[in-house]
């Protein structure tokens, strides 16, 4: 019996660690730090595990601090990690992107980025 309780709770930690799993950003398009030529008509974040759109923000903010009226974030239909956010025409300059993502396992993370457009 004893053996056994020990066994248990020596696996426990393993047993449990994918729960603590989070959505990090893995991947951005325009790339984190980039120059773009020309306007992008979208970003695409990929996380590193699948994202709730519903329950994720993504907000674009040009030099000034004004917000850049996006879409509304949503997956792609064959990959739950790739949160695609349409954009208006943007204007030479620097944008930061800052986003709030939820998982699918519902653990929330957050950061911000910028690229620029025709510098």
């Amino acid at each position: 019996m004893k053996r056994t309780l020990i066994w248990v709770t020596l696996a426990m930690p393993l047993m449990a660690s994918p729960a603590f799993a989070h959505a990090f950003l893995a991947h951005a398009d325009p790339p984190v730090g980039s120059d773009v030529p020309v306007s992008p008509h979208e970003l695409v974040l990929t996380f590193t595990e699948g994202v709730e759109p519903l329950f994720t923000t993504v907000q674009v903010h040009d030099a000034a601090g004004a917000a850049v009226a996006a879409g509304k974030p949503h997956t792609e239909p064959s990959d739950d990690r790739k949160l695609i956010v349409e954009l208006p025409p943007l204007h030479g300059g620097t944008y930061t992107v800052v986003w709030h993502a939820t998982s699918v396992d519902t653990h929330k993370t957050e950061g911000q980025y910028k690229f620029s457009v025709g510098h």
